[in-house]
């Protein structure tokens, strides 16, 4: 296949992904038994308008996930598409989100409250993982066969100060940032008049508005090593995460620039590499560029803040909604959201619950007690909790598992 800037190239065509084998229950369609959702799209939307309204009647469920439950898993991904394809043409980029979206209308959204079946019109866009910043920076990309894409730290031993030498200034001719405009303009292009399953397809703008935080990024540029500088060289250590900070928020100002879009709804920001410190040294080192990032961006405070950890990090909430204004936080595991719940009030919206590896490795019966014990912790007082994985669904959970984890939620959710 040619790069993602030359012409537009031959790929695997577009189609219908293999769905899973059934569970027991299931009902037939489409030459595929799949497990039928057990309420329908009219009463998912009415637990939506509910829990927005601030009357919500249950705990609503959603799964959260990207392209890799398609990408690494041979049931559905038949082509055997790899990421070195999707990541350097575009028509690969398209065949890979139009067939995620698939995925999860008709899969995955029997298993949470978000619709089920076609949607009036697809809407993708290219995406990039947690590649887009250390990429950005200058790392090297690292696609794995079977992995995630990643890259690989850039600027370890004397060639830490070499970062400084990146144009943050003008974010969109840095490595990743062109790439994804190359690929959505040429994958805009392939979906002129294009259908899929009947279904017109747009392809949306690359927007990535958030940022992976300044530690991590820190980390991924400089490996371990910047644990050290922030003891050894913390000079140089508060140089960098400033510097990943302003680029962070020069490449969202330029996205928005480019394509002509307002910032709108959430503003998301998450820094899973914070659990590696003291609460102390957060307060000190790493909250003030936080705080910077969202001032940054929406100084008015129209948008709703969001912010996610992953890990044992649930000490750091309360510091963040205080200090940061956020309205949401995002968990992974392990979180006691009982103490979590009483930290932060019944004011703040949580997601959480089942985590991935208890999804992926357990069985539905320990996903059912799993679901139960989260659902009656305390977390849902105040209504602004949401049932979702612990966090990002991995490639292949057994259905029996996402169903037992949904009809948990509809037993024991219950909040009217």
């Amino acid at each position: 296949m040619r790069a993602a800037g030359s012409a537009i190239c031959d790929a695997p065509l577009l189609r219908a992904p293999r769905q899973s084998r059934p569970a027991s229950g299931t009902a037939q369609g489409d030459g595929d038994a799949l497990m039928e959702s057990p309420i329908t799209n009219p009463e998912k939307q009415r637990v939506w308008e509910r829990y927005y309204a601030g009357q919500p009647e249950r705990v609503p469920v959603a799964l959260r996930t990207n392209d890799r439950v398609y990408m690494l898993d041979g049931r559905f991904n038949r082509d055997g598409l790899t990421y070195q394809d999707v990541f350097t043409d575009a028509r690969a980029m398209l065949t890979a989100q139009l067939n995620w979206q698939y995925v999860l209308y008709t899969h995955f959204h029997r298993y949470c409250d978000q619709p089920v079946g076609l949607p009036e019109r697809w809407q993708v866009s290219a995406f990039l993982h947690n590649t887009y910043e250390a990429w950005a920076l200058g790392c090297p990309l690292r696609l794995e066969p079977g992995q995630v894409p990643d890259t690989v730290p850039g600027y370890t031993g004397d060639r830490k100060w070499a970062v400084f030498d990146v144009d943050i200034e003008h974010p969109l001719q840095l490595p990743s940032f062109r790439r994804a405009i190359e690929l959505t303009e040429q994958m805009m292009e392939l979906a002129r008049g294009m259908e899929f399953h009947g279904r017109p397809v747009e392809v949306l703008p690359y927007l990535q508005t958030a940022s992976d935080g300044a530690l991590t990024v820190a980390l991924n540029v400089r490996g371990g090593e910047f644990l050290a500088d922030l003891v050894e060289d913390p000079d140089y250590a508060d140089r960098l995460l400033a510097f990943i900070t302003q680029a962070a928020i020069n490449r969202v100002r330029a996205l928005l620039a480019y394509w002509g879009k307002e910032l709108q709804g959430e503003l998301w920001l998450a820094d899973d590499s914070i659990v590696t410190i003291s609460t102390a040294m957060y307060r000190e080192r790493i909250l003030p560029h936080h705080r910077h990032f969202y001032e940054a961006l929406d100084p008015q405070r129209k948008l709703k803040c969001v912010f996610h950890l992953c890990g044992n990090a649930a000490r750091f909430f309360p510091i963040i909604v205080e200090e940061c204004g956020v309205l949401s936080i995002d968990t992974g595991f392990p979180v006691d959201l009982a103490w979590l719940r009483r930290a932060v009030g019944p004011e703040v919206e949580i997601y959480g619950g089942v985590e991935v590896g208890l999804l992926l490795k357990g069985t539905p019966q320990q996903v059912r007690a799993r679901t139960r014990q989260v659902l009656e912790s305390g977390v849902t007082a105040g209504g602004r909790f949401v049932l979702s994985e612990a966090n990002n669904l991995p490639p292949g959970v057994p259905e029996e598992n996402l169903a037992a984890m949904y009809q948990a939620a509809l037993e024991f959710g219950q909040l009217g």
